[in-house]
């Protein structure tokens, strides 16, 4: 399997801060990672780093094959192959266009309509992608009057719309109640177990909101790597109360985990 994403002594500094220092990285294809760690660990960091909108201040960084920086390198080729969801793009985007609308801009790398005009296909996969998100009810609701669990379900859609190679989630259940995690958690399993489905990167506080399907996790505390590999081997209590600064107990129910911190004695 070949590398989707490479980081290599990866530091992001800024005012003299590193909010990313040194990381080593790789996600191979068809890999599903989390990456988890408390407020300010470095998570959405990495995050930009790996959709190729934030440059490491050292280090490498090589996504699908191009490493950013380099000559020959054009990261506005790069990009589309690149899908992304989260708060930066929600803001990005008009309210007063309709679901449908918001998921079909994406198709010309848009966050608006303007004059161009969409082939039969491209509003085929548009709906197709929004119903697999349960959104088919919602085609002509304009994108500002939407909940926050159908927005984030939206911007899936919109991130899936342009076929990326690579699928990239930041903080996707945040805000949602527990029926509409536990949705998000349903249809994103699905997304996951999905053979043909992009490789996958999702950020996250929490282990609850880890979907069946993942297979990664990279634990990061203060800009620092302290645990990577397949879940079953790193998510351990000891490695996620080192990531968090307290003693937690963490524990796996079927296909999904669960987090608690251990009693005052």
């Amino acid at each position: 399997m070949s590398d989707v994403l490479e980081l290599q002594d990866v530091s992001v500094v800024r005012e003299g801060r590193a909010l990313v220092d040194q990381v080593s990285w790789s996600v191979k294809e068809g890999e599903r990672w989390i990456i988890l760690g408390p407020n300010g660990a470095g998570k959405t960091t990495l995050l930009n780093v790996a959709s190729s909108y934030l440059y490491p201040s050292k280090g490498t960084a090589t996504i699908l094959g191009e490493t950013l920086g380099t000559p020959g390198t054009d990261v506005f080729e790069l990009r589309p192959r690149i899908g992304m969801a989260g708060i930066a793009m929600a803001d990005k985007l008009p309210k007063r266009q309709t679901v449908l609308q918001t998921v079909l801009t994406a198709a010309y790398g848009m966050t608006a309509g303007w004059q161009e005009e969409y082939e039969d296909v491209d509003e085929q996969r548009a709906r197709a992608f929004l119903d697999r998100l349960g959104m088919s009810a919602y085609l002509d609701r304009r994108f500002g009057t939407l909940s926050e669990g159908e927005r984030k379900r939206t911007l899936i859609a919109r991130a899936l719309m342009t076929d990326p190679e690579l699928l990239l989630l930041d903080e996707p259940a945040a805000g949602l109640d527990l029926g509409g995690r536990e949705d998000l958690v349903r249809r994103l399993g699905r997304l996951a177990r999905d053979p043909i489905a992009p490789s996958m990167i999702m950020v996250t506080h929490h282990v609850e909101e880890i979907a069946p399907g993942f297979t990664h996790v990279l634990m990061i505390r203060q800009g620092k790597v302290l645990a990577a590999g397949p879940l079953e081997l790193e998510l351990t209590s000891r490695n996620l109360s080192l990531c968090f600064g307290l003693p937690l107990v963490v524990e796996r129910v079927g296909d999904r985990w669960t987090a608690q911190g251990l009693p005052m004695s």
